[in-house]
């Protein structure tokens, strides 16, 4: 795997011996002094590096040497492009801000690459059997509007850099070569790029989960990602890479396509980082030359400009795979435009969100507290099996319970389908609501980002293995909100009956509290959809009991039910009986080998 280590020391010999040359030239051949003509093609000369790794061991005098800086900039991004590898060294999104500590808001420059930490470029093996990178060559610009060419020299060969902004986050990135044929061998250029991710978001953990390699094959049409420490796509062509974050993303696309695809990650955990990249592919030459045209994207991930593109670019949003991802981009994307296109602010929308889609459950919903309200009721008949069967043949209490069940009409798999339905919800609230662009920045009430935890509780200390220093209000009112909801339907739960086997009703109580360890450090929108929710789950259940379904009726149909001839069983029921009788006659058959043995 290829590792961003820097310069090594024969890198860092070689180049002071070259800086040193060229500030001896430079002023051995120095022109009389004379008023400077204006152009735009140049900023005043500043000190830049390619790696920050050789800028701290090059001194002051060395950091000036022949090395400058070009500006580009449009509406959407301002690029500041270096003569020391010819590399854009800046990436300023010019429409968003990023997470500020000091003042908990977004108001700092949001700068994808700065200070050095991104470093790219080509490495070709010369007929010797040493390493050319372009990353140590000091080019020389010609600016053009928002076009510059980059251009330098090695050993008689000339490579060139033509950088061109576009519209919509787009730069043209074209390489050209001419005499390069006389110096290489092979038939590839290494593509190299080290890349420091920066957080630009509150919720660091969060943010740092959703860092992570992407990239698309089978011309465009298959995507992956890779968040581990290695990614190694040895067979596949890679349409395009992609460093990505929670929000925003890097992502170079070669003409050609990257070949024999080499990566490697590593967290960094605290400080202005969240990352380290190193990537390394192979790109084709041709006799000898190195044309070939690639395109540069820094991006926000909003899902209209994404699709745009038409290069799979909308798999970069992780809102999940399959019927997940179909949710979120046709259900609750639009939902949360429509809604918010009256004029409420986020919070609002997602607490009408979340009535819509309590609304669409409630034929469910309204089976399934039925179904608690009809256990509740033979809930005596239940205890007097058990009571019955208490130390003896569980196999046959069992088979008496679902005898119960069936002639009162009762069918326990129809209190599965809701929480079955509302599994692929959860989760698709969970890829939404921390990667949805348009929440980013949104407050409402305490929470200053909906895409980010609230921290108005601040803890004196750093909570020992979780690292936290703050309570989440969303989370804890969340929190307490589904310990109540869970002590209202947790009555029709039974006891176990017999030794060593877990009480269901403390394993309910223990679930809200560890949702809260997750929720602490989660998105605040999440936490307030699943405080709405629930509480509205509370006044359904309140509703239903007093005022919808009278128990009093229920007792009686299913008494009435007791005396008709019992229901055919349904595929299920029969299969589980017969489940049952087949384990009861194996243990019948058990006991009397046993017995012979004695």
């Amino acid at each position: 795997m290829q590792q961003n280590n820097g310069l090594d020391r024969n890198q860092i010999i070689l180049f002071m011996l070259f800086s040193l040359i060229m500030m001896g030239a430079m002023f051995y051949f120095q022109p009389a002094p004379e008023e400077p003509a204006a152009t735009t093609a140049q900023v005043p000369q500043t000190a830049t590096s390619a790696t920050p790794a050789a800028m701290t061991n090059l001194n002051d005098s060395l950091k000036t040497a022949a090395i400058s800086q070009v500006e580009l900039k449009n509406k959407e991004l301002r690029l500041v492009i270096s003569t020391l590898g010819g590399q854009i060294s800046t990436v300023e999104l010019n429409e968003y801000k990023a997470y500020n500590k000091e003042t908990d808001t977004n108001d700092k420059n949001l700068l994808l690459f700065d200070k050095n930490n991104s470093a790219y470029g080509f490495r070709f093996k010369d007929k010797t059997g040493k390493l050319l990178n372009t990353r140590d060559l000091v080019f020389t610009p010609k600016q053009n509007g928002n076009s510059v060419t980059m251009q330098a020299g090695i050993n008689g060969a000339v490579i060139q850099f033509i950088y061109t902004l576009q519209d919509k986050y787009t730069v043209d990135f074209n390489v050209k070569t001419q005499g390069l044929s006389k110096l290489v061998s092979g038939q590839n250029a290494e593509f190299i790029w080290d890349h420091s991710a920066r957080q630009m978001e509150k919720g660091r953990s969060q943010e740092q989960t959703h860092t992570e390699f992407n990239y698309a094959f089978d011309n465009y049409g298959s995507f992956d990602y890779d968040g581990r420490t290695t990614m190694e796509e040895t067979e596949e062509t890679l349409n395009w890479i992609a460093i990505k974050q929670q929000f925003f993303t890097a992502v170079l696309e070669p003409q050609s396509g990257f070949t024999n695809s080499f990566g490697s990650q590593e967290s960094i955990e605290e400080g202005e980082f969240l990352k380290k990249f190193s990537f390394s592919a192979q790109t084709a030459m041709s006799g000898g030359e190195f044309n070939q045209n690639f395109k540069w994207y820094f991006m926000p991930l909003d899902l209209n400009l994404l699709k745009d593109y038409g290069k799979n670019f909308d798999e970069l949003l992780p809102l999940g795979w399959s019927f997940i991802g179909t949710m979120n981009r046709w259900f609750f994307m639009p939902m949360y435009n429509i809604i918010a296109g009256w004029g409420l602010t986020a919070g609002w929308v997602i607490f009408l969100m979340t009535i819509i889609v309590k609304l669409i459950l409630s034929p469910i919903m309204f089976k399934q507290h039925k179904l608690s309200a009809m256990m509740r009721v033979i809930r005596p008949e239940i205890d007097e099996v058990n009571a019955k069967h208490k130390g003896g043949d569980a196999m046959k209490k069992q088979q008496e319970v679902m005898a119960v069940y069936r002639k009162a009409g009762v069918n326990q798999m129809a209190g599965c389908l809701p929480a079955l339905v509302q599994i692929p919800i959860f989760y698709a609230l969970f890829r939404f609501f921390p990667n949805f662009i348009d929440l980013r920045g949104q407050s409402f009430w305490f929470a200053k980002d909906l895409t980010a935890y609230d921290d108005v509780i601040k803890l004196p200390f750093n909570l020992p293995v979780f690292g936290w220093d703050h309570i989440s209000i969303f989370a804890l009112a969340c929190t307490v909100v589904i310990l109540i909801y869970t002590v209202m339907t947790s009555g029709n739960i039974q006891q176990p009956q017999q030794e060593g086997m877990p009480n269901m009703k403390v394993l309910m109580y223990i679930f809200p509290i560890t949702f809260f360890f997750f929720l602490n450090t989660s998105s605040s929108g999440l936490s307030w959809y699943y405080f709405v929710s629930n509480a509205l789950n509370i006044f359904i259940i309140l509703a239903i009991k007093y005022l919808i379904l009278d128990e009093k009726k229920i007792h009686a149909q299913i008494q009435e039910n007791k005396t008709k001839a019992p229901k055919p069983e349904g595929k299920f029921q029969k299969r589980m009986r017969e489940m049952m009788e087949q384990a009861q006659e194996q243990q019948k058959q058990q006991q009397k080998q046993t017995g012979k043995k004695k």
